[in-house]
């Protein structure tokens, strides 16, 4: 028997054993690859692996999002990582998608001191509609990250974007942001100055 015949006939097997139809879909379902082990290759390098595979699966089943968002509390960093930056352009194609997980972000993430959570979470809350009762708790968080000169460089540069978009649709005062816009012009990092000082040229 050939190894295409040995599969197929397998499949049907198992199919007919586990009472799962089509053959093919029970397959797959069984075979398919837990996302952390999935965010785990790639090494421990500046490297996204195979966050562009994860965000494809998740937009074809929906109802993957949870075992994603759970890989935002993986031991790894690099999985926590590579799975905030899959959830962030996930928010691009379907932003209704992630309202659902915007109160577990706040409860449960806002504490997290790893840049790449919290730069992802700004960016996250530029591109969804969000409850007053949520803006004015992601306003504050933002605004808090802001308030060091010491915040990472890509925290900074994301988190002065979305209070931006906060200050033009009116819920964050021009002269608050402009506080903190100071605080950034004192920042280590030249594109941080940069950023900060053309803002406060826009909001002058």
């Amino acid at each position: 028997m050939t190894p295409q015949k040995i599969t197929v006939t397998c499949l049907f097997a198992h199919a007919i054993l586990y009472s799962c139809a089509p053959p093919t879909l029970c397959y797959d379902m069984n075979m398919s690859e837990h996302f952390a082990a999935m965010l785990r290759e790639g090494g421990h390098a500046n490297s996204l692996g195979r966050v562009n595979e994860v965000i494809e699966i998740t937009l074809g089943d929906a109802s993957r999002l949870d075992e994603l968002y759970a890989c935002l509390f993986d031991e790894d960093a690099w999985v926590r990582m590579r799975a905030a930056d899959a959830l962030e352009k996930i928010c691009r194609q379907q932003p209704d998608w992630l309202l659902p997980y915007i109160d577990k972000f706040q409860e449960e993430l806002s504490a997290s001191t790893q840049p790449s959570i919290q730069w992802h979470l700004a960016q996250i809350y530029e591109q969804v509609s969000l409850t007053h009762k949520q803006k004015q708790f992601a306003q504050k968080w933002l605004a808090g990250l802001l308030s060091t000169k010491d915040v990472d460089w890509i925290v900074a540069a994301n988190v002065m974007d979305t209070l931006v978009k906060f200050v033009k649709d009116g819920s964050f005062a021009a002269d608050d942001l402009i506080t903190l816009l100071k605080i950034q012009q004192q920042h280590k990092s030249n594109a941080v100055i940069k950023r900060a000082t053309k803002y406060l040229a826009e909001l002058s």
